[in-house]
C-alpha cells in the first residue's frame, strides 16, 4: 500500500487542540467565511497522508473521518498525485461536451465494469453527490415518464433544493431553506435498533409498510424511482435489516419503478465490498457515486442500465465542470489503488478490528445502545442507559475528549447521538487500534 505524503504514522500532540497557529487562523476564518459553515475539529491542516492529519502547529492527529469517506485511498495517494500532475501539465479544462477527452471515457468504462449487474451500462460524470442524485432523478423521470420519487426516513441525499427535499433531517440541512421540490414522498426505514414492531419480522413488516404507502398513498404507477442508501450515512449509519434492499428492488422491478442506490458514502471499498449493494446481490437500475471516486478531488457519477441512461434528450444532461479532466485523472488513480492494493480486503480487515472494539464498548458501557456498520464504515449510537432515548450530550462529550487527545471523529444521526468511524483504508492497524482505545476512554468518561 502506498499513500503520500509519506508522513510518520503516529499520534503526536505538541500543543493543546487548537494550537496558537490554528487559533489565529480560526479568527481569520470567523472574519472571512460564512458563519453558516460547520467545523468538525478546530484545527487547520498543513499536511495529511495515510491515517494522519498534521495541523499548522505540528500536531499529528489520527484521521477517523477521511474527509467524510472521500480519501478512502489516503490523502495524496501516490497514483492519484502522479495522474493529477501529468494531467495538469497537459490541460486542465475543455468541458467534455465541448471538446471531449479520454479520461472521462476511461472513468465511465471503469464504473460500468465495477458496478453490480452484468447488463450493459453507461455512465455520466458530474461534480458532487448531490448533483449526481439530481441527475439520477432527471434520468429516471425521463425514462419512466413518471414524476414521484420515494425516499426514506433518516435519509441524506444532499443540500440542493431537490436533494434537501429528499433528505430527512431538518436541522441543520433544511431549516429556513424551503419551499422544497414537490413529488418527493418519504416512507419508513427498516432501522433495526429503533423498530417498534416485531424485531424478528422487521423486514417483512417494513416492506409491507413501504409497499402499502406506495400503492395506496402515491400510486405505484406514478413512481419513477425508489432512492435509498444501502447503509444510511448522515442519518446514522443505519444498516437496513437483511432482505429489505432486495425486497425493495423486487417490488420496484414488478411495478416498473427504477431502483436507485445512493452509494456516495458507501462506495469504493468503504464497506468491505467495492459497493455496499454487493453484500446482498442487489443490482440497481442506477447507482450514484461520489466522494471516494475522486481520491480527494470533486467528482460524482451516475451509472445505470444503458437504455435508462440514454433516455434524456440530447444535451439534456451535462455541465461545465462535470467530469473535469484533472478529477478524472485522480479517479483513475484512486480506482487503480483500490484494485491493485486490494483495499476491499483491507476494509474487511479493518472492519474486524473496529467491530471487535465497538462490541467490547457496548458490553461495558450502558450508554452504547447499538453498534452497526460494515467494513471501515461503522458507528455507535449513544442512549440514556436502559432506554433508546438519544444521548446527544454523551456523544458531544466523547467527541470533544477524542479531539483533545488527537483523534478526529465525525458525528451523525437523526437524533444527533451517533459517532461514526470512517478511517482511510490505508491507516495502519496500530493507529486504528490506538484511536479505538481513546474512543473507549472517551465513552468511559461519558458513561
Amino acid at each position: 500500500m502506498t499513500s503520500g505524503p509519506h508522513l510518520p504514522q503516529e499520534r503526536r500532540l505538541v500543543t493543546a487542540i487548537p494550537g496558537p497557529k490554528s487559533q489565529e487562523l480560526l479568527a481569520r476564518r470567523s472574519e472571512a467565511t460564512s458563519a453558516s459553515l460547520g467545523m468538525a475539529i478546530p484545527v487547520f491542516v498543513a499536511q495529511a497522508g495515510g491515517g494522519v492529519i498534521i495541523d499548522v502547529d505540528g500536531n499529528s492527529i489520527i484521521d477517523m473521518a477521511a474527509g467524510i469517506a472521500t480519501v478512502n485511498v489516503g490523502n495524496s495517494a501516490d497514483r492519484v498525485v502522479a495522474n493529477v500532475l501529468k494531467q495538469v501539465q497537459s490541460f486542465t479544462h475543455t468541458c467534455f461536451t465541448v471538446a471531449p477527452y479520454s479520461g472521462y471515457v476511461e472513468v465511465c468504462e471503469a464504473l460500468n465494469r465495477l458496478t453490480p449487474g452484468t447488463f450493459k451500462k453507461k455512465s455520466l460524470l458530474v461534480n458532487s453527490g448531490a448533483e449526481a442524485i439530481e441527475n439520477a432523478v432527471k434520468i429516471a423521470r425521463a425514462f419512466t415518464k413518471r414524476q414521484a420519487i420515494v425516499v426514506f426516513e433518516h435519509a441524506y441525499h444532499g443540500r440542493t433544493n431537490l436533494t434537501m427535499a429528499m433528505t430527512a433531517k431538518n436541522i441543520p440541512y433544511k431549516e429556513g431553506f424551503g419551499p422544497f421540490a414537490p413529488e418527493v414522498y418519504r416512507v419508513p426505514m427498516a432501522y433495526p435498533f429503533r423498530w417498534l414492531g416485531d424485531a424478528s419480522k422487521i423486514t417483512e413488516e417494513a416492506l409491507d409498510l413501504v409497499t402499502h404507502k406506495i400503492e395506496k398513498e402515491i400510486g405505484a404507477h406514478n413512481v419513477a424511482a425508489i432512492v435509498i442508501e444501502p447503509i444510511q450515512g448522515e442519518g446514522g449509519f443505519v444498516v437496513p435489516s437483511k432482505g429489505f434492499l432486495p425486497g425493495l428492488a423486487a417490488f420496484a422491478k414488478a411495478n416498473g419503478i427504477l431502483f436507485i442506490a445512493d452509494e456516495v458514502q458507501t462506495g469504493f471499498a468503504r464497506t468491505g465490498d467495492f459497493f455496499a449493494c454487493n453484500e446482498e446481490g442487489v443490482e440497481p437500475d442506477i447507482m450514484v457515486t461520489a466522494k471516494g471516486i475522486g481520491g480527494g478531488l470533486p467528482l460524482g457519477a451516475i451509472t445505470g442500465r444503458a437504455e435508462v441512461m440514454d433516455a434524456a434528450v440530447s444535451s439534456g444532461v451535462g455541465g461545465t465542470f462535470g467530469g473535469n479532466p484533472v478529477a478524472c485523472a485522480a479517479a483513475l488513480g484512486a480506482i487503480a489503488t483500490i484494485e491493485e492494493d486490494n483495499l476491499v480486503a483491507r476494509a474487511r480487515h479493518m472492519g474486524t478490528i473496529i467491530s471487535k472494539a465497538l462490541e467490547a464498548m457496548k458490553s461495558k458501557y450502558a450508554i452504547v445502545g447499538d453498534v452497526r456498520g460494515r467494513g471501515a464504515m461503522q458507528a455507535i449510537e449513544l442512549v440514556m442507559p436502559g432506554t433508546t432515548e438519544p444521548n446527544s450530550k454523551a456523544m458531544m462529550d466523547a467527541v470533544k475528549y477524542c479531539q483533545q487527545k488527537g483523534v478526529l471523529l465525525l458525528t451523525a444521526g437523526t437524533y444527533s447521538n451517533v459517532i461514526r468511524l470512517l478511517p482511510p483504508l490505508v491507516m495502519p492497524d496500530a493507529l486504528l487500534e490506538e484511536a479505538l482505545a481513546i474512543l473507549d476512554e472517551a465513552i468511559a468518561a461519558s458513561n
